[in-house]
């Protein structure tokens, strides 16, 4: 007979025979009167503190051959918690967060020996699953021997076999363990210092010399499982009960063929299921039925019960130990999850403390868990609640990325709310409203409609002058200004009728009326321009502030040389060209997008699937994958495949345009079609980003109880309502991007002599950031810097999108020979 696995394991804690020690009397306590199972004996020497050593009779060797090696899922528990520890590489760092190390080591001896070759015999990994399988059933905990070089280098690390450590303790309660004797396999006991050995145990909650196994709570269930199956195979070897007996009157037959009948009831497996005759008495015939009994019924609950107590006490669910069935997908991730965080996590931390003392305070050691997915499942749902509160413009950029563990681009675009559907920024301070467009320069003083700290006051109340009152016109950022009106006359070439009192000219003209001197020429005449209708010059102190004023007018052009500029022609042919592209894809999009909605392949387990039968599976309380309907990365690749080709058409032409007016030549550079290819891929994002939002309204769309209808309803009113913004800024962005990039790319190539001049529209839609930017000449390949982002040219992809978008500025491209 096999000896008997005792039902909760603590029936191994016996004295050892081997110099046994001064025994107290051992409390038992009968699990069942008169049977040999003991629930709890308490056994061993009693150390200084006077708890019990509960670990000292726990026999190793038992627990591996009755426990390990013959309870499957005591087994695959094991298994499936040492596996990933020997599968993960150890790291040595300090600072940082749960996820990465500020600052790592990558020469310490314990990463060799913890991740090359432990000891002669043992791999790093072979090393790590042995340790993490001996914590799991050992009641001592393990002990790993150290050996130093000479130098005092640690070069070698050694599993003891648990069995075979004794732990001696501290006489004098102040070090807890005087030293460690091993007895090797050779039969000679080597004391062992406590600073040789690493002593790792799940700790016992009132004994320090003495760990917990999950063993001892699952121990009755893996006895329990062990013997059912033992049961189960001695009956199936030992039973020849057939499927069925048929009773017959046996009176007059020969002896002999009773014999034969009798034969068929041998037992024996091979003999279950046939059909047995059998004698009942003169005349009778009977038949019994002898298949399932309520044996077999109380085998497969037996059987169950303990399979779940086991891999409770393990932590360890069913489908990481192999079988995911009757799981949905989102149920197997979840388990996975628990498992790592709630079992494989704590263990593996246990393990890695036991190592800590070998570095400095700051140092430790932590098993490198970056790699595995399953962690990633809560931050996964953190950035995707954030991205969705980000796009709702309910957070910034910043906190997006906080929330991401990435670092902040702390920008005035990345601090402000951006509003949906357009993205309209909602600035967090006066600094980054004025870095945005949306508000005055805090530095120039006041806000939208006040006049500045230090700025002269109003005609009526400054001194009358129209040096003064030109200042304060300048001064105000509300209303036409003097430059503004200068422009303006320039432009269109006739006199301007002006509200009297409205502007600084007006001012002007009414302080001239006093006097007949004549001011400086120049000053005189752009005066003299200004207003058009006066024959006589302004004093000097006006000459002077006009003369300033009307260093900052923006015209629409500079005066013409031997240069090149692009004209709004190149800017409107390729917006519309890309226009038409983009509307036709998004035309062809919602079509498919519709199609699938309407695909059964699409809505089979959802609760749109229309069931056959009563009995049709396919028909579930389930929505329908939103993202898998819109198929975002397909269409993506598809825009940026749909327009490379026409935006790089576009580049080629410009670029040969300004190599000939430059150059002479029609010389094409690489760099002109990168310029396409980069714009055509921040198209392709643009549209990533407007399915993700329609992914959201399919969603939302889904609650309630709608149907498919209401569904393509959906699809069709957001296309109604967001692809004309859509279409119309892609168009716009994707002509300034790609028109200026290649022009930059053309100039830049014709040599270091070339510079280039910013030029706005002279609109009210230039944005302040650009107006500022307005007659800037820098040398080619010199990028414009813009409240600290830097730009190439407008339209520039790469820079902040506050700063290119609707952007409609181009460059004036000629050699420093020239005048500007």
């Amino acid at each position: 007979m096999p000896r008997q696995f005792l039902p909760t394991l603590r029936g191994l804690l016996v004295p050892r025979l081997a110099a046994p020690p001064p025994t107290p009397t051992a409390e038992t306590k009968d699990l069942l009167a008169g049977n040999a199972y003991v629930s709890m004996t308490y056994a061993g020497v009693t150390n200084v503190w006077g708890t019990p050593g509960r670990a000292d009779g726990w026999d190793m060797e038992r627990v591996i051959v009755e426990g390990y090696e013959r309870s499957i899922w005591t087994f695959k528990s094991i298994e499936a918690i040492s596996k990933h520890a020997s599968t993960l590489p150890i790291q040595i760092g300090r600072g940082g967060d749960e996820r990465r190390f500020e600052e790592t080591l990558d020469d310490h001896p314990l990463l060799k020996l913890l991740n090359k070759k432990a000891n002669p015999l043992e791999t790093g990994d072979v090393f790590k699953k042995r340790l993490s399988a001996q914590l799991l059933l050992s009641k001592k905990g393990v002990f790993i021997e150290k050996t130093y070089s000479r130098g005092g280098n640690l070069v070698r690390l050694d599993l003891l076999p648990p069995d075979r450590v004794q732990i001696i303790p501290d006489d004098r309660n102040a070090d807890y363990v005087k030293h460690f004797e091993f007895t090797d396999y050779s039969g000679h006991v080597r004391e062992l210092l406590p600073k040789h050995v690493i002593w790792i145990r799940d700790p016992h909650p009132l004994d320090p010399f003495c760990g917990v196994t999950p063993l001892e709570a699952a121990g009755l269930s893996i006895d329990l499982d062990v013997k059912a199956r033992t049961y189960n195979i001695s009956f199936i070897d030992n039973d020849g009960r057939p499927g069925g007996i048929v009773g017959i009157d046996l009176e007059g037959v020969d002896q002999r063929e009773v014999d034969r009948i009798q034969k068929r009831l041998a037992p024996g497996a091979h003999s279950a299921g046939q059909l047995t005759l059998v004698g009942t008495g003169p005349g009778g015939v009977t038949y019994v039925d002898t298949s399932a009994r309520p044996r077999e019924m109380a085998y497969e609950t037996l059987s169950g019960t303990s399979k779940g107590e086991i891999l409770a006490a393990f932590g360890v669910p069913e489908s990481i130990v192999g079988n995911a069935s009757e799981r949905t997908y989102a149920n197997a991730d979840r388990e996975e999850y628990n498992f790592w965080d709630h079992t494989e996590l704590p263990h593996l931390n246990l393990i890695a403390s036991g190592f800590d003392p070998d570095l400095d305070d700051e140092w430790i050691v932590r098993f490198d868990t970056s790699s595995v997915q399953a962690l990633e499942f809560p931050r996964r749902q953190a950035r995707e609640e954030a991205r969705k509160e980000w796009e709702a413009g309910l957070i910034t950029i910043d906190e997006y990325r906080e929330i991401a563990g990435r670092p902040a681009f702390n920008v005035p675009q990345s601090r402000a709310l951006w509003i949906s559907p357009q993205k309209a920024p909602v600035p967090a301070n006066d600094q980054d409203a004025a870095a945005l467009g949306l508000g005055p320069d805090p530095a120039a003083g006041g806000t939208p409609g006040a006049v500045p700290t230090g700025a002269p006051l109003p005609p009526g109340t400054a001194p009358d002058t129209a040096a003064a009152d030109v200042a304060a016109a300048r001064a105000l950022d509300a209303g036409p200004s003097a430059a503004a009106d200068v422009a303006a006359a320039r432009a269109q070439g006739t006199p301007l009728a002006l509200p009297a009192g409205s502007t600084a000219t007006d001012a002007v003209a009414a302080a001239r009326a006093a006097t007949t001197d004549s001011g400086p020429g120049d000053a005189a005449a752009d005066v003299d321009r200004a207003r058009s209708a006066q024959n006589a010059a302004l004093p000097g102190d006006a000459a002077e502030d006009v003369d300033a004023a009307r260093a900052t007018v923006e015209t629409k052009a500079l005066p013409e040389d031997d240069g090149y500029e692009v004209t709004d022609d190149d800017f409107d042919a390729l917006s519309m060209a890309v226009a038409a592209a983009v509307t036709a894809l998004l035309a062809r999009q919602e079509g498919v997008i519709l199609a699938r909605l309407r695909a059964p392949k699409i809505r089979k387990y959802t609760r749109y699937w229309e069931p056959e039968n009563d009995d049709d599976v396919r028909h579930v309380d389930a929505d329908l994958d939103q993202d898998r309907v819109v198929s975002a990365a397909r269409w993506a690749e598809e825009t940026s495949q749909t327009l490379t080709p026409i935006l790089q058409q576009a580049a080629i032409a410009t670029a040969r345009k300004v190599g000939q007016a430059l150059t002479g030549t029609d010389e094409v550079p690489p760099a002109a079609a990168a310029a396409a290819i980069v714009t055509a891929a921040y198209a392709s994002e643009a549209m990533t980003t407007f399915l993700r939002e329609l992914a959201t309204a399919l969603f939302d769309a889904q609650h309630g109880v709608p149907t498919i209808s209401d569904l393509e309803n959906a699809v069709a009113f957001f296309y109604r309502s967001a692809a004309p913004s859509l279409v119309a800024r892609l168009a716009e962005a994707c002509a300034v991007a790609t028109i200026n990039g290649a022009a930059d790319a053309a100039a830049e190539h014709a040599g270091p002599d070339v510079v280039r001049t910013w030029i706005t529209r002279g609109d009210t839609r230039v944005r302040p950031a650009h107006k500022a930017l307005h007659g800037t000449t820098l040398p080619v390949g010199t990028p414009y810097t813009v409240d600290g982002a830097t730009l190439r040219y407008p339209g520039d992809p790469f820079a902040p999108i506050a700063l290119t978008i609707n952007c409609r500025c181009r460059l004036h491209y000629a050699t420093d020979k020239e005048p500007q």
